[in-house]
């Protein structure tokens, strides 16, 4: 039983990371659109890849555009973060 709470425990710190790495993909994304790079650029258009459908399924159900400034990514992030914290504590609490 031991061995299966190990497991679960480093999956889900792999999982932890890998949201925190997509916090920090978005947030590299938000800061491009600021200095509107070469769309044909093979790392922002990667970037753009993995990001986009993040966005597209914010903004289906939240406006998103105030006064020229999108905010989906802020959205994304709090959210995210908001996942990391209940399934980090959800982790602790198996130890």
């Amino acid at each position: 039983m031991n061995v299966i709470m190990e497991i679960i425990q480093g999956l889900g710190g792999i999982l932890l990371s890998l949201i925190n790495v997509y916090i920090w993909v978005i947030i590299a994304t938000a800061l491009m659109s600021f200095i509107n790079p070469d769309p044909y650029n093979p790392v922002v258009q990667f970037l753009y890849r993995i990001t986009n459908p993040a966005y597209s399924y914010v903004r289906r159900y939240i406006r998103t555009d105030f006064g020229g400034l999108d905010l989906a990514p802020l959205i994304i992030i709090i959210g995210l973060q908001a996942i990391v914290v209940v399934f980090s504590s959800l982790l602790y609490s198996l130890h």
